[in-house]
């Protein structure tokens, strides 16, 4: 494509042109002549200049920092992405079922649908218009997926799981199975964990992306429900009985324990963690590694996690911690008798 041509299509303003027609992005650092690149972060201007891209896509406030073909935009990284979209179409398959696939008959499988080798398709599930279901998929009963939505291999959802319009879930995500839900019943000579049946669904909104192995849990009696655009890194879990706001993105390894409800436009960092039975109101950021122990009610930035440093320092300051205690006594004792 030329810079005519992706403007065309995504908007923007053209400073100059490239010679030949692009065929693909890059970095600043290794983009090729047939390749667009962008910048964001003032930090790479420098890298711009010695750049091999044909062409970059830059903010007003970059507009001449360069004098290469460039596309003017607004929202630089995001129109990247859309432009990367545009030189990366979806995979499109014919729609079909695998004769090695298992399919039950009362199951409602639309005829644009694409069900790969060795699928298995509950009593009761329905398959929407232009579905892709991978190799080994498994969807239970009563599973409803819509339009558009793609499932990579190995991709398990539990019956009467409710999954939106062109969501993306990819390899070894479980969707659907049972909460960490279970009552002590002990006494001072024995007792056991009474298993609680998790008899709620889990409910995911439209254009959702859901990463590999990631695990959601259904609910023990109302709904696990993720909202609408909600992107989710590999390796997350969300408890039963979640509840995930639009717009919100959680990064990788984060775990968000039962019964928690967390807001729109929230984003949670990797290996942040979420105590149960709270919850984050709109626009919250969680850094990453973050604990949090009880409710948000006020949009903003919260950090828990202790950055890195060398390590005879931690030694150090892990002393200086254990004598706080000791410290804020002599303190509270000093300022009694005075």
């Amino acid at each position: 494509m030329y810079l005519r041509d992706i403007q065309q299509k995504l908007g923007g303003e053209i400073i100059g042109e490239v010679a030949a027609p692009l065929t693909g992005v890059g970095t600043i650092a290794a983009a090729s002549p047939v390749q667009i690149t962008f910048l964001t972060n003032p930090r790479y201007r420098t890298e711009l200049a010695r750049t091999g891209a044909g062409a970059v896509i830059v903010g007003a406030r970059d507009r001449d920092v360069t004098g290469i073909p460039r596309l003017v935009v607004a929202n630089p990284y995001a129109y990247f992405a859309r432009v990367a979209q545009l030189f990366n179409p979806p995979r499109v398959f014919a729609g079909g079922i695998h004769p090695s696939a298992v399919v039950h008959p009362e199951a409602r499988v639309a005829a644009s649908a694409y069900v790969a080798e060795l699928v298995s398709i509950g009593r009761g599930a329905e398959i929407g218009e232009g579905v892709q279901i991978g190799p080994g998929g498994i969807v239970g009963e009563g599973v409803v997926l819509g339009p558009g939505t793609q499932l990579a291999a190995r991709v398990t959802i539990y019956g009467h799981c409710h999954i939106g319009e062109r969501c993306i879930i990819h390899s070894g995500v479980v969707i659907g199975a049972d909460g960490f839900g279970f009552a002590p019943d002990f006494t001072a000579t024995g007792g056991e964990w009474v298993k609680i049946p998790q008899t709620g669904r889990v409910v995911i909104g439209d254009d959702c992306e859901i990463g590999a192995n990631t695990t959601i849990d259904r609910g023990a009696i109302e709904d696990t429900v993720i909202g609408n655009d909600v992107k989710l890194d590999n390796q997350v879990q969300i408890g039963h009985n979640c509840v995930v706001g639009d717009h919100t993105v959680i990064a990788g390894c984060a775990g968000i324990a039962g019964s928690t409800r967390v807001g729109r436009r929230v984003m949670i960092g990797g290996a942040a963690g979420l105590v149960g039975h709270i919850e984050i109101c709109d626009d919250v950021i969680v850094s990453a590694m973050t604990l949090v122990g009880k409710s948000i009610t006020e949009p903003g930035t919260y950090t828990s996690g202790m950055p890195m440093m060398k390590h005879a320092d931690w030694l150090k300051n892990a002393v200086h911690l254990r004598r706080l205690d000791a410290l804020a006594d002599k303190v509270k004792n000093k300022g009694g008798s005075t």
